[in-house]
């Protein structure tokens, strides 16, 4: 009772204060409030400070749906997963397995190559039905200005500043047809006409990175290593890690949009002594005009170094898994960026493939941009993405 103790206690502070805890406390606090008949907002409200240390692994989760009192509850927990997607599970998930030798490992990495250059990069054009739900903090677009009142229609601004929700939660889902050249994903050929920014959320303007390329550019950068066994798909899975500098990554970041927050018209500066001249009422000395603000929406660009993890089985080389992590600078509107892909088989046309089967992404940005706001904010965004009816391209 003491360990549940704290966890309960750190819970009823404000979200920011909370501590990590590790999925058996999870699973500890919520066996003590279905004990004690807690409501599903209660239950939710607890939830939504919880930040985890160990992945929530899809298995776990479902195990836990019987302590989970009602769809706002249920919510938070599809948001833990996702924002845990990229950890380590809990020890005692992980196999016992011997790490293997060096050649045991070059081994693995040897087979893996062979995959990717023979196999997986040799797919077909393909296409596939991608189903994504967002989960997103802080729905404020713009923080106020200075006490300025805006001019321009796409700034939120105002005399106060609002108390935005500070918790992560669901948005929206949205079902498109994606297509797809040796495995990779290739942008759509129309551009979307939303106003992403303005309308309170972002968008990711580049597909997820190639398997094929961080295989290479991790191979170039000389840093694949052994990490440790996992459990995927209840088979023993090597994880190699990898680290890419910047002067050898092609990875992109491009993200949209953020607001450039000008002040525009003509101001009028006088005296006491010229104040008579401006009329209006002006006395002292001062300015007067018409002032309103001009806002310019504009995506931001970089190219990052980064570092993940490779997930492979060792028998067949399949890598089954990719992490990639974004590393942004401090004095980026960007500042997380991170991507889970699962892959698995599936059969298309009249073929076993392994493909992308379901993808998270978890990215942390300033909403505010360089608007020179009052007030210095973040937004944290969760994707949570499945591929279903994989096609040949071009099939009927």
């Amino acid at each position: 009772m003491k360990r549940l103790g704290w966890i309960l206690l750190a819970l009823t502070a404000p979200a920011w204060g909370a501590r990590a805890i590790t999925v058996g406390q999870l699973e500890d606090m919520l066996r003590s409030m279905a004990q004690q008949k807690k409501s599903d907002t209660e239950v939710a409200q607890a939830l939504k400070q919880v930040e985890l240390n160990q992945e929530l692994t899809r298995s776990t989760m479902n195990s836990l749906v019987s302590y989970v009192p009602g769809p706002l509850s249920t919510e938070q927990i599809y948001v833990l997963e996702a924002r845990s997607a990229d950890l380590i599970p809990p020890e005692t998930d992980l196999p016992t397995n011997p790490a293997p030798d060096a050649a045991g490992q070059k081994a693995i990495l040897d087979k893996t190559a062979a995959y990717l250059t023979q196999t997986y990069e040799k797919l077909p054009s393909l296409t596939a039905t991608k189903t994504t739900l967002r989960f997103q903090d802080n729905m404020e677009a713009l923080a106020a200005s200075s006490g300025l009142q805006g001019g321009a229609r796409d700034v939120v601004t105002g005399t106060a500043f609002s108390d935005p929700a500070a918790y992560v939660h669901y948005i929206n889902s949205t079902e498109a047809q994606v297509a797809s050249l040796r495995g990779a994903e290739r942008l759509p050929a129309e551009k979307t006409k939303t106003a992403w920014g303005a309308n309170k959320m972002i968008a990711i303007q580049e597909p997820d990175p190639s398997l094929g390329t961080v295989w290479r550019e991790a191979q170039a950068a000389g840093t694949l290593v052994w990490l440790r066994w996992e459990r995927i798909y209840g088979k023993p899975t090597a994880v190699f890690a990898f680290s890419v500098p910047a002067k050898k990554s092609r990875l992109s970041v491009n993200i949209c949009c953020f607001p450039d927050v000008k002040q525009t018209g003509v101001a009028n500066f006088y005296t006491s002594t010229t104040a008579a001249t401006l009329g209006g009422g002006a006395s002292g000395g001062g300015a007067s005009g018409n002032f309103q603000t001009s806002t310019n929406w504009h995506n931001f660009k970089a190219t990052t170094p980064y570092h993940g993890e490779l997930f492979v089985d060792p028998d067949s080389g399949i890598v089954v898994r990719m992490i990639v992590e974004a590393e942004l600078k401090p004095t980026d509107v960007v500042h997380r960026q991170n991507l889970r892909v699962d892959y698995a088989p599936m059969s298309i046309g009249g073929r076993t493939l392994v493909v992308p089967a379901k993808s998270y992404v978890n990215t942390e940005v300033v909403p505010n941009g360089d608007s020179g706001a009052a007030r210095y904010s973040t937004r944290c965004t969760l994707f949570t993405s499945e591929y279903k009816d994989y096609a040949l391209a071009g099939a009927k």
